[in-house]
């Protein structure tokens, strides 16, 4: 596995979350650094590294399958190509997934991410031909924090920065806490001192990532005036001069105090969007998932943010099919979704994961009736999103432009604060810029809008 006259070419391909993006970002930028191109397809690559995801089956299934057809293909057309999991289906398999496939020459657990330009160069220079590390590395949470900003040396106006590892929630269904580990914390310093050379690189909406956002610093910094952590952090990103936007996810509702409810009100560069995983409408399933909050106590997160900021944007998880989760238990899901009038839910059917507590429950609910209320309540949520997507036509917003469109590059794409899509006709000049747009009409989790109609 020698490339003598020039550096090799990878492709990341990326499953699951935005943490997983922003994971995978980090190692392509290391990659790029020490000299490796990006290839635009994993046929045309002498490295492929598949950064997986173990929150559901199908994510798993996805990347082994891959991982196979890759396999299959290297060993007809390309045998020195360099193949490796990374991730969280890395970290819980481990060794497991060399033994299944042998063509897989690394196995990088997610404490491990900053370790791959090291262990890369160690296989092709031929020093080791397969390397397995999930172990747990100190420190590790500050490791990721390179950026290719939009996959090149183009600038970007978004970035997402990595504030905190891990999560001590342990929720009956999750793997999260096995695969991520317990939660570890960045400095404030630390991660303002990121947001800013993001900032001086033309960045101005920043993403604060966390598995729990919510939950950052605890441990290490008391509350200041009544502030949590992560609320003193949001202060100290707020100040950064050239910094237009904030937001964080994925949050927990426990995180909602008063003192987050407040910043929304207080803080005019934390964008009014709100995404808090839900789970079940029934106080019942909500115990069984260790959710640690009521449907009551939910439904007043959301009073009091739209209190706080009317227009918010509000969006959460839902999962149909929870172990003994009954009709009745499903009813109360779907009236919290009429109640709450979210503006888009993501809803994922139960999975079964290796280890979990929810995985040894009785009562398991067939699979006929979890894809049967996955439709019922997706169409619920739709009915729900439509209205409000309507209410926008006629109006003008403001949004932050993300560059042309990925189906039509003579449209440019921008999001509002309270995070919808709008597409308009633009050009390069409106790159990166805010502007005010009138929406025009809507299609599916999209505004169309005129930007005619402002001083251009």
């Amino acid at each position: 596995m020698l490339f003598p006259e020039i550096m090799p070419s990878v492709f990341i391909k990326t499953y699951g979350c935005q943490m997983n993006e922003r994971d995978s970002e980090a190692v392509a930028a290391q990659l790029v650094a020490k000299g490796y191109s990006l290839a635009k397809s994993e046929a045309l690559a002498d490295v492929v590294l598949l950064n997986t995801c173990s929150v559901r089956d199908a994510a798993e299934q996805k990347a082994m399958n891959k991982m196979k057809n890759l396999a299959g293909t290297a060993r007809k057309e390309r045998p020195d190509q360099i193949l490796g999991y990374l991730g969280c289906m890395a970290q819980s398999r481990g060794k497991e997934l060399i033994d299944k496939l042998p063509d897989v020459d690394l196995v990088l657990g997610t404490q491990k991410f900053h370790r791959a330009a090291e262990y890369l160069d160690e296989i092709i220079s031929g020093k080791r031909k397969k390397i397995v590390d999930v172990a747990a590395e100190e420190k590790s949470e500050a490791t990721i924090r390179e950026h290719l900003l939009n996959g090149s040396a183009k600038t970007s106006v978004s970035a997402f920065v990595s504030i905190m590892q891990g999560c001590n929630q342990h929720c009956t269904f999750c793997i999260v806490p096995s695969t991520r580990g317990e939660e570890r914390s960045r400095t404030i310093p630390d991660i303002v001192a990121e947001c800013r050379e993001l900032v001086a690189r033309g960045v101005r909406e920043i993403t604060l990532l966390g598995q729990i956002v919510t939950s950052f610093g605890k441990r290490d910094y008391p509350l200041l005036d009544g502030k949590s952590a992560f609320v003193q952090l949001l202060e100290a990103v707020h100040e950064i001069d050239g910094l237009e936007r904030i937001r964080f996810t994925s949050p927990h509702p426990k995180g909602y105090g008063d003192d987050l409810v407040e910043a929304y009100a207080r803080l005019p560069k934390l964008c009014e969007s709100a995404h808090i995983p839900l789970q079940s409408g029934s106080d019942r399933l909500l115990k069984l998932m260790h959710r640690g909050y009521t449907r009551e106590k939910f439904l007043g997160i959301i009073e009091k943010l739209r209190r706080a900021k009317p227009g918010i944007g509000i969006t959460t998880d839902i999962i149909v099919g929870f172990p003994g989760e009954t009709e009745e238990d499903f009813e109360q899901t779907l009236s919290l979704c009429r109640e709450a009038q979210f503006d888009n839910a993501y809803i994922f059917k139960y999975s079964p994961r290796r280890d979990t507590p929810a995985a040894e429950m009785p009562d398991q609910v067939p699979q006929e009736i979890r894809e049967e209320r996955n439709h019922r309540l997706l169409d619920l949520v739709n009915e729900i999103a439509a209205r409000k997507y309507d209410s926008f036509i006629g109006k003008q917003v403001e949004i932050l432009v993300e560059g042309p469109s990925k189906k039509n590059a003579a449209r440019y794409t921008g999001r509002t604060r309270c995070n919808r899509i709008v597409l308009f006709n633009g050009s390069a000049r409106h790159q990166s810029q805010l502007m005010d747009v009138k929406i025009e009409r809507t299609g599916s989790f999209t505004l169309y809008g005129d930007p005619a109609v402002v001083n251009l």
